[in-house]
C-alpha cells in the first residue's frame, strides 16, 4: 500500500463529513494545539450519529482529533453518559448517588427491574429500553431522578415511572 492510500484509509476517515463537520465546530472553540480538548464533545456526536461507541469508532475520534487511542478509551470509560455496547431505542439512566438513595432510588430501581423485566446494565428483549445506573445526573434537589434518552424526570414514584415508561414512543 502506498503511503497516499494509507492516508486515505485513516481511522479518522470513518466519521461521515457531517459527523467531522459536528466535531468541528468543537474544534473551533480551543486553541490550534489543543483539539483534544474537544473529546467529549466528539464522543457525544459519534455516539448520536452511531448510537453506541465501538473501539472502531472510538480510534476514529482519536486518529481526527491527534490522540493516543488510550486517551479516548479513558474518556469513554470514565463517564457513564457513554455507551460502549449497544443500547435500547430509549436509554433510562438512574441516578442512584447519595441524595437520590437517601430519597428512594433503590425503590425505583427495583420498581424498574420488576416492570422491565431486566437488571441494571441489561436492554429489555424487544430492544426498546436499556436500564442503566448512573453516578450522579446533578438534580440533587429533584431526587429521586431519572434521565430517560435526553429528559430529566424529578420527585419519582412508582406511579410517576410507570407514567414515563407508558408514554415513550408515542
Amino acid at each position: 500500500m502506498t503511503a497516499n492510500a494509507a492516508a486515505q484509509n485513516r481511522p479518522g476517515d470513518r466519521l461521515s463529513s457531517a459527523i467531522r463537520a459536528e466535531i468541528d465546530q468543537w474544534i473551533a472553540k480551543y486553541p490550534l494545539d489543543r483539539k483534544s480538548s474537544a473529546v467529549m464533545a466528539a464522543l457525544r456526536i459519534v455516539q448520536e450519529h452511531h448510537g453506541w461507541l465501538s473501539t472502531e469508532l472510538m480510534d476514529a475520534v482519536a486518529d481526527y482529533l491527534d490522540m493516543p487511542p488510550i486517551a479516548v478509551y479513558e474518556v469513554a470509560t470514565f463517564y457513564s453518559m457513554y455507551d460502549r455496547e449497544p443500547v435500547g431505542r430509549h436509554k433510562v439512566c438512574v441516578c442512584t448517588n447519595i441524595s437520590c438513595l437517601l430519597n428512594g432510588s433503590d425503590h425505583i430501581v427495583e420498581h424498574l427491574e420488576r416492570k422491565l423485566g431486566i437488571k441494571l446494565g441489561e436492554t429489555t428483549a424487544d430492544g426498546k429500553i436499556t436500564l442503566k445506573e448512573v453516578e450522579c445526573l446533578g438534580a440533587c434537589a429533584g431526587a429521586p431522578m431519572v434521565q430517560v434518552d435526553k429528559a430529566y424526570y424529578e420527585h419519582l414514584t412508582p406511579a410517576k415511572v410507570d407514567e414515563i415508561l407508558k408514554d415513550l414512543d408515542k
